[in-house]
């Protein structure tokens, strides 16, 4: 039960948008999708080098510090509850990124080290649904490959609905429920999250 609870927080938590799933459809949407493929793969080695960063000395810290979980989740949690609220809020117009130039690789990779849904999302992915308490090195391996196994075809995804959805004229009562229901996305892996931390 608490694998698939993780396996479907992971889906949610990575499809919903953030500054990187974001920027790499406004990328698809302006400068087509090589460029976009170039970002895409720096966000790969960014995302993964902050999923080490953050898993590094955090279940080192969780047992010596209990406590420290719970504020991480919840900490997690609120700012994930605050993209959804500025989604849903962002107007008529589809909350695309609209970078000025197409940053490529390191752009993506450096993007991750400031990306503040980068830091929150594995966090709140290593810090909830403990899946492995008995072998935590094992639980962290086996959560990075399931994160790698959404996060790719997730970000091609992203890329190919900018190159689709900015060649469309839509009308703003279209371009604001796109936003509702990335923002009610972003809100289901909150209920989730807050479901299962109550059952444990």
């Amino acid at each position: 039960m608490m694998l698939w609870s993780f396996i479907a927080a992971t889906f949610f938590g990575i499809i919903t948008p953030g500054p990187g799933v974001l920027t790499t459809a406004g990328i698809g949407a302006n400068y087509g999708f090589q460029a976009g493929l170039r970002f895409v793969l720096g966000l790969f080695v960014g995302n993964n080098a902050v999923y080490f960063i953050v898993a590094g000395g955090l279940f080192a810290t969780l047992e010596a510090f209990p406590l420290i979980r719970v504020v991480l989740a919840i900490a997690s949690l609120l700012f994930l509850l605050y993209l959804a609220l500025k989604i849903a809020f962002a107007g008529s117009k589809v909350a695309f990124i609209n970078p000025g130039k197409p940053p490529g690789f390191w752009g993506g990779l450096m993007l991750q080290f400031i990306n503040p849904k980068a830091y929150a999302i594995n966090a709140f992915f290593l810090s909830n649904f403990p899946i492995m308490q008995e072998a935590p090195l094992t639980e962290i391996a086996v959560k990075f490959i399931i994160i790698n196994l959404f996060w790719v075809p997730i970000h091609f995804l992203w890329l190919g609905l900018g190159v689709w959805l900015q060649s469309l004229d839509l009308a703003p009562k279209w371009q604001r429920m796109i936003n509702i229901g990335m923002a009610v996305a972003m809100l289901l892996v909150v209920v989730l999250a807050a479901f299962v931390s109550k059952t444990n």
